[in-house]
């Protein structure tokens, strides 16, 4: 007998802006282009892919091209679809620099 499976779809469990923001924080973290574009994918279809495709000013239908694991997004793409998601993006320095510069200012003083 064969067993029955259904699919998964993790949209489905990413109902809060803190659960979304964390996948995406991860997926950005890890430098793969493949997982940011489908983590992005996975929160926008959390919220409504076109909606977010109308925030972003693209089709849906390109949204789900561009976001599935094998897309690849313009940059412009990406900031409308984050900005779209209502989060925006922050660059910070590796903690290991800034232990090592607040290390080498004590070694100075």
């Amino acid at each position: 007998m064969a067993t029955k499976t259904i699919a998964f779809d993790a949209a489905r469990y990413l109902g809060s802006a803190k659960a979304q923001a964390e996948l995406l924080t991860d997926a950005l973290e890890s430098g793969d282009a493949g997982y940011i574009a489908n983590a992005l994918g996975v929160i926008a279809r959390a919220r409504g892919m076109a909606k977010v495709a109308r925030g972003a000013g693209v089709t849906r239908e390109a949204l789900y091209k561009t976001l599935s694991p094998t897309g690849d997004p313009k940059l412009t793409t990406l900031l409308g679809v984050i900005r779209s998601l209502g989060f925006s993006l922050a660059v910070q320095p590796p903690a290991r620099r800034a232990t090592k510069t607040v290390e080498r200012k004590r070694k100075a003083a």
